[in-house]
């Protein structure tokens, strides 16, 4: 979108090239860390600072997460020990029972991050947790068809205001080139939740028998009433925002409040319904919802049917089969944490996530093309640790390009909203008439990978022109007066001085 011209004008414009070599110079962000903090705040002090909140707020994010995934996705587990069975799930009962959670997740998703907005993540997160362990119980009670439609509709509610309300959470306490690395940790809780969860459920479903329960139903229970344990010490254990943080001295809360604006150049921060709209409006951001539509159907039919593909690819039982499921996820967390510490030190995203979907497609490809057992166990691999590392890459680089908190909060609550819509599409993928070799599902996965792709190459390439075309046409934003920032603070990503990570 072209800017106002009524701002700061460079005398001299420079070639394209030019300007995305001197991207270092123009760019805030590209500017040595030194550089941003406050005088008595050095580039040691502040490592120290960061790892401190790091230490008090990462572990506990992704044990949220961990929880959060878990108990959206031990049904794929249940599955294979009589849920199907015992529920009379015949045809498509089961896929409908999987894909009606993700339409009231999706719905969950911008009001909750707007109500957090409004008030304390302290009291909203820890809320929708005990929600949700409280629905995720109740499966382990349900006695048909209808009880579960009910409780999985409840479940993804109550689940829906978690991802996007961490991720808008983190960008409210790290600067835009800190957030992909964190956001990479809370993810890879995700990753740990499908290995830990592979060896969680193989141990709770020998429990059949307990109660008279089958496994499947003791496997929805204990993680029901362990979410509900950790959701109660959340109101105790979360903090707000670092303003009212009460482990950090006055002066560390007065640094990470500077170095956020001098990250956010004074950018819009109050709660205003019109940047509500300003979200609803930019294209970019519409954009980004289709790379992550791309991107989440892969994700949730790998998460949903990892043990279903594992088990069609030998002669495996469903005990064995659960474990096989965990070495791609381990391997697929390593990928995750090392790639989103590397985007932040390169301070990119989309090259990262070209790859990545690289690795995806290779992976799909080894599964559709050979029926060799090998093969196709290591094409999960390749599909694992293509899948993953890409949903932190995709909501950091989406939530770097949005100028302004409400804004922001918003438009990554959209980007993961229709993300998640790629749930309803996975869970129709893998029907047990395609068994064992699921052409259908690997091959719309492949097309929803190969639209991602372009899509990616597509915005990485604008952005790229567009913070060119900044450059030649306005001063370096290093240049801009408080005074100029603040004429143009509403415009968020529009103002001139703003420069899109690429």
């Amino acid at each position: 979108m072209a800017a106002d011209h009524d701002a700061p004008v460079r005398d001299v414009p420079t070639t394209e090239n030019s300007s995305v070599n001197n991207e270092k110079a123009a760019h805030p962000e590209y500017t040595e860390d030194v550089a941003l903090e406050s005088a008595g705040w050095d580039a040691q002090r502040t490592k120290k600072l960061l790892r401190k909140v790091d230490s008090r707020l990462l572990p506990f994010l992704a044990l949220l997460y961990l929880l959060s995934f878990l108990d959206r996705t031990n049904i794929g587990n249940a599955k294979l020990e009589l849920l199907t069975q015992d529920l009379k799930l015949t045809g498509l009962k089961y896929n409908d029972a999987l894909g009606i959670f993700f339409p009231f997740y999706v719905l969950a998703e911008v009001p909750s991050n707007m109500a957090m907005k409004r008030f304390r993540p302290s009291i909203w997160i820890p809320s929708i947790m005990v929600a949700w362990g409280i629905c995720c119980t109740l499966m382990g009670v349900v006695q048909n068809y209808h009880g579960l439609m009910a409780v999985r509709s409840c479940l993804g509610l109550a689940e829906g205001g978690l991802f996007p309300g961490i991720t808008y959470y983190i960008t409210m306490w790290y600067r835009r080139h800190e957030c992909g690395f964190r956001m990479a940790i809370f993810f890879s809780a995700a990753t740990a939740a499908g290995a830990f969860g592979g060896l969680l459920a193989r141990g709770i479903l020998e429990m059949k028998g307990v109660g008279g329960y089958n496994g499947w139903r003791w496997l929805f229970i204990l993680e029901g009433i362990l979410t509900f344990i950790i959701a109660i010490i959340a109101f105790f254990a979360m903090y707000d925002y670092p303003q009212t943080a009460k482990f950090l001295k006055p002066e560390e809360r007065e640094e990470i409040a500077a170095r956020l604006k001098r990250d956010r150049s004074s950018l819009a921060d109050e709660f205003d319904i019109k940047y509500f709209f300003a979200a609803l409006k930019d294209w970019k951001i519409w954009v980004h919802m289709f790379i992550t539509i791309g991107v989440y159907t892969g994700l949730y039919s790998y998460s949903l049917f990892v043990p279903t593909i594992i088990n069609s690819i030998g002669t495996f039982s469903p005990e064995q089969s659960q474990l096989l499921t965990v070495p791609p996820y381990v391997v697929a967390c390593l990928f995750c944490i090392g790639a989103g510490w590397y985007a932040d030190r390169l301070k990119q995203r989309g090259i990262f996530m070209l790859f990545f979907m690289g690795m995806a497609m290779i992976g799909l490809i080894m599964l559709m093309a050979t029926r060799t057992p090998g093969v196709r166990y290591l094409g999960c691999f390749f599909l694992a640790s293509g899948i993953y590392p890409n949903v932190p890459q995709g909501v950091a680089w989406n939530g770097n390009n949005i100028g302004g908190s409400l804004k922001r909060g918003v438009g990554i609550a959209m980007h993961v909203g229709f993300g998640n819509l790629g749930g309803v599409i996975s869970s129709y993928l893998f029907l047990s008439k395609q068994s064992p070799h699921y052409y259908q599902g690997f091959g719309t996965l492949l097309g929803c990978q190969v639209m991602a792709f372009v899509l990616s190459a597509f915005m990485t390439i604008y952005l790229r022109r567009e913070n060119a075309r900044r450059d030649r046409e306005y001063k370096p934003p290093s240049e801009y007066t408080e005074e100029e920032k603040i004429a143009e603070r509403e415009k968020g990503d529009n103002a001139t001085f703003f420069r899109y990570t690429v």
